[in-house]
């Protein structure tokens, strides 16, 4: 299928074989899990890296090879490529084979493996997968799903509605005094800690809110639930109310963002 030609069939094709490859990483994941023999190293920014990153990498890797031959792919483990390149990139896919590592190595669940198609610097298809749930959703032109347990998939949609209190996510490993200055802002609000890309998930489902992040991320650990958010009706934006771009400039770190459904708030005057 040719990549030059990215019509509504063939995303609807590729959405269901990324999320076969999706699910081939997590199984390689959940057999280091297991085992509770991580291999653990330490990359170059002190961030731990594992077996599991590894193996889930080279599925990934090798599965979209296979899928779209002439698509380049951006993953965390092999990021070493110079803008110059990957700026005149249209099209390509952007992975994180394990986002969370540090909820792998405590063993509380909340990791996934995320995989995005970048179109013109928007997401335009995402999966993210939590393995050790056995939870996938995924976005694309044909709506946002979420698939338990190898199930039906259930469409799935933003809160147009914010409810009151406002039902906030954030980080479970990088909380910071920002978010909590937000929160100070908010008033009455519940808050739900959670690990890796699954908190856009949470904002995509109407299960939460608003998920403000105030801290660093990278373009990989968002760009696969982004795309679900913006499938299911909502937005991911920088703090002056942008839309989040990817492969914009050398360095691949997001800008502070807020993720949401409701557009009568004005959510940007809350993190000002």
């Amino acid at each position: 299928m040719s990549s030059s030609n990215l019509d509504q069939t063939t995303t609807d094709h590729w959405v269901q074989e990324v999320a076969t490859i999706a699910r081939a990483a997590g199984k390689e994941i959940m057999q280091v899990y297991q085992t509770g023999d991580f291999g653990t190293t330490t990359k170059a920014d002190n961030s731990p890296l594992t077996q599991a990153d590894l193996r889930a990498h080279h599925v990934i890797v090798a599965g979209l090879q296979a899928l779209a031959p002439d698509i380049p792919v951006l993953s965390e483990e092999s990021a070493d490529i110079a803008f110059d390149e990957r700026s005149r990139w249209r099209r390509y896919w952007l992975v994180d084979p394990l986002d969370g590592t540090k909820e792998f190595l405590s063993r509380n669940g909340e990791f996934t493996v995320n995989i995005a198609l970048i179109d013109a610097h928007v997401p335009v298809l995402g999966v993210v997968y939590a393995p050790a749930r056995d939870v996938l959703y995924q976005g694309s032109p044909q709506g946002a799903f979420r698939i338990d347990n190898g199930g039906a998939p259930e469409r799935i949609g933003v809160v147009t509605s914010a409810a009151s209190p406002l039902r906030i996510v954030g980080s479970r490993s990088h909380r910071g005094d920002s978010l909590d200055a937000v929160l100070q802002r908010i008033g009455e609000h519940s808050l739900l800690a959670i690990g890796s890309s699954l908190k856009l998930c949470r904002v995509a489902e109407g299960s939460a809110d608003f998920y403000p992040r105030l801290g660093p991320t990278s373009e990989w650990d968002t760009a696969a639930a982004h795309a679900v958010v913006l499938a299911a009706g909502g937005e991911v934006t920088d703090t002056k109310g942008q839309p989040l771009r990817y492969n914009t400039k050398a360095e691949l770190l997001n800008p502070h963002f807020l993720v949401y459904g409701d557009r009568t708030r004005n959510w940007v005057e809350l993190v000002r």
